[in-house]
């Protein structure tokens, strides 16, 4: 997978791909990723990206010429395919796994990172094919929404993490937050690592670990329980700890 990011901080970018799982995506050439300063697409002295908005207000804009020309530049590259075109933005969809999944599905994504008070309207109708945010709250610009975006694609390519099947078991990948996990040593200041983790048992260790999931999601987000396909014996084991859930599954 190709990714372009348009920004105007390349810095802060190269820093954080450099690192952790996106850098072994990149080495593995998993990740082609590309970051492309939006001020190399500038005609002015002071490569201005920015403008103070029509009728009056605090704050400035991100101008529409300069994030246009880097779009289509990066077009002209990648002839063979069309790029997804995503801006990072407050009022976007949220992020969620389902939403990196088909993210991921894509061979080639551009990623517009904004600024100041937004970008000019005709961006959105002009070049963008999606709006995503990462929460209900406000960060300073699309360069960390856009990296924890490429941080949840790249967790998903073969090869990335150490096994194959570590993203499969992770939080929301299954729909559930992820089951309690421990490692040595077996007792700590009185705290036991379960009993059944150490029994060898691999179906007993399945469905506690099912369970368990199960059970933090009922206490932590309860919400997600109606979106997710139950079996019988989960629906069992909920009404045993006192969770009802309403499915049309």
């Amino acid at each position: 997978m190709r990714v372009d990011i348009v920004t105007v901080f390349p810095e802060m970018i190269q820093q954080a791909i450099s690192h952790s799982i996106i850098r072994r995506a990149r080495e593995a050439a998993v990740l082609d990723i590309r970051v492309v300063n939006l001020r190399d697409y500038t005609h002015d002295a002071r490569r201005t990206t920015d403008d103070s908005p029509y009728g009056g207000g605090p704050g400035m804009v991100m101008k529409i010429e300069p994030l246009c020309e880097a779009v289509q530049a990066v077009r002209e590259h990648q002839a063979d395919a069309r790029p997804l075109v995503i801006l990072m933005d407050a009022a976007g969809e949220k992020l969620d796994q389902k939403l990196v999944q088909e993210i991921a599905a894509h061979e080639s994504l551009v990623l517009l990172c904004g600024h100041y008070e937004g970008v000019d309207e005709r961006v959105r109708s002009r070049l963008v094919d999606r709006e995503i945010s990462i929460g209900d709250y406000v960060v300073t610009g699309g360069e960390l929404p856009a990296l924890v975006l490429l941080d949840a694609v790249a967790r998903l390519k073969p090869g990335v993490l150490g096994k194959d099947e570590s993203a499969q078991e992770e939080s929301f990948a299954q729909g559930l937050l992820e089951y309690p996990q421990y490692t040595r040593p077996e007792e700590f200041e009185g705290l036991q690592v379960p009993d059944v983790l150490l029994s060898g048992h691999h179906a007993e260790i399945g469905k506690w670990r099912r369970r368990e999931s199960l059970r933090r999601t009922a206490e932590r987000r309860p919400d997600l329980l109606n979106k997710v396909e139950l079996t019988a014996d989960d629906l069992q084991f909920l009404s045993e700890i006192g969770i009802s859930v309403q499915t049309d599954k």
